[in-house]
């Protein structure tokens, strides 16, 4: 144990590229790590402002629109009822919420593992809203150098002037949000008004408030930090990913060595790579990072980087490409594999849960019906038969009035006594008091299954069906 083990000098091969050593750069601008902005045009940021831009039409919009003389799109929390457009779903069709739910997460696992992380980049609410709020410092307070000249400078009128346009943008946006928000829970019209004539309810202006505040800092203050420290998202994608994903990244054996140089210099013989190490990757990315690093966990995927390496790379007359999609099989040099088990696996459940949601929500039964056995166990009646009392809460699921029947299932030995016919206006609910009285004689058992039948009088195989239970003592 007490003999050393040797040491021996290894020099690398020729053969490998070396790559100098360089001093560590300061990812941010200050010194409390503020991360400014760099302004850039570019293929990515046209998809991602069009995408964005639908979105927030969709998510502005729709509250407005009217549907059959209600609100097109209303969760309606005060009467349990869900409007969106022409159908109004109810608590009984909560497991298709669920299944909505579901949907979108496979939906999100099958283009990470296709793509990374382009939800994050392009659609996220957290990343859309950090944007615009990005936009109104460009307009208040300038340019990135700007920007960074006025962090700096001692306050001013021409300071305090811009700092207060900017929140005050800020904060339209954010009680915009927060109004539209809540007027998907309340309506929109009365809670707009209310709001503008300062006669807004205590519950509601909570609620706006709240979701004020919470836009106003998310998007305003906290930023990257949300997607860095606070999103789980960003923290199981590396186990989503494959050697076949497609995620941005920088080519090195096509920009090492980096380095600046002339725009007719030829990088081979300066013995350069492709990259002038202008730093604009790192200037633009609104996490801070240098994707030059390799991929990580802060990485949006919102493809700044690529189209500010773009603009660099037009300007030097360099092939495109330099900061791309690909994958890391490419970036070995291999060929990317766009169908795989992984994927295909993803994308077959997902379109089975979709087609299985699409067929759920055409038979889905359009009127419900409950059944609440009374807490006593049971009585006889006049003519010595047992009964059992129940209640049966009924809802017309549809947008018009019907008429239904009310009658048992496989009911030999028992008879239904109570109103056997409805007529429900759209939406509503009714309880419905019903007993059920035993006809026959059965000794076999003290508890029996009995099943209720809702059907509409015009349109028989429009029906629900509810069990409960017969109580009656033994051996009569």
């Amino acid at each position: 144990m007490s003999e050393r083990i040797p040491v021996r000098t290894v020099e690398a091969s020729p053969q490998i590229k070396k790559v100098p050593a360089r001093p560590m750069k300061a990812k941010h601008a200050t010194s409390d790590n503020q991360i400014f902005t760099r302004s850039f045009t570019g293929l990515f940021r046209t998809l991602r402002i069009s995408g964005a831009g639908f979105l927030f039409l969709l998510f502005f919009g729709t509250v407005w629109l009217n549907w059959g003389g209600r609100q097109a799109v209303l969760w309606d929390l005060s009467e349990s009822k869900f409007h969106i457009f022409g159908a109004t779903f109810w608590p009984q069709d909560f497991i298709l919420l669920s299944a909505l739910l579901i949907i979108a997460a496979f939906g999100l696992f099958a283009i990470t593992v296709f793509a990374g992380r382009v939800w994050c980049g392009y659609t996220c609410p957290q990343s859309s809203w950090t944007w615009i709020f990005m936009w109104c410092e460009k307009i208040t307070e300038g340019e990135r150098n700007q920007r960074i000249k006025l962090q700096a400078a001692p306050w001013s009128l021409n300071k305090l002037a811009r700092r207060a346009a900017k929140h005050t943008l800020w904060l339209a946006i954010s009680v915009l949000t927060g109004l539209t928000f809540v007027g998907y829970f309340t309506p929109i019209r009365p809670l707009a008004e209310e709001l503008l004539t300062l006669q807004i309810g205590g519950v509601s202006l909570f609620w706006v408030l709240f979701f004020t505040a919470a836009t106003y800092i998310n998007a305003g203050w906290l930023r990257e930090a949300v997607c860095m420290h606070m999103c789980p998202y960003a923290r199981f994608q590396s186990v989503m990913f494959d050697k076949d994903t497609l995620a941005i990244s920088y080519d090195a054996a096509r920009g090492e060595n980096r380095g600046p140089r002339k725009r007719e210099v030829k990088p081979a013989e300066a013995g350069l790579g492709d990259c002038i190490d202008c730093q604009l990757c790192v200037q633009v990315c609104p996490t801070g990072i240098d994707i030059r690093d390799g991929l990580q966990m802060e990485c949006i995927g919102c493809a700044a980087c690529i189209d500010a390496c773009d603009s660099i790379m037009d300007k030097m007359n360099y092939p495109r490409g330099l900061i791309r999609y690909t994958s890391e099989r490419e970036l070995q040099g291999g060929k990317t594999h766009l169908l795989r088990p992984r994927l295909i696996g993803y994308v077959a459940v997902l379109m089975v849960m979709i087609g299985a949601l699409a067929l759920a929500l055409v038979e889905r039964p359009m009127v419900s019906l409950d059944v609440t056995k009374d807490r006593g166990l049971f009585r006889e009646n006049g003519q010595g038969q047992i009964e059992n009392i129940y209640t049966l809460k009924v809802i017309n699921k549809t947008q018009q009035r019907q008429d239904y029947n009310l009658s048992l299932v496989d009911g030999d030995g028992f008879q239904l006594q109570g109103k056997t016919e409805l007529s429900l206006a759209a939406g509503e609910i009714v309880d419905v008091p019903v007993s059920v009285a035993m006809t026959t004689e059965r000794a076999a058992s003290s508890s029996q299954t009995l099943s209720f039948k809702i059907a509409d009088s015009d349109e028989p195989e429009v029906y629900s069906v509810a069990k409960s239970r017969f109580v009656a003592p033994m051996n009569r």
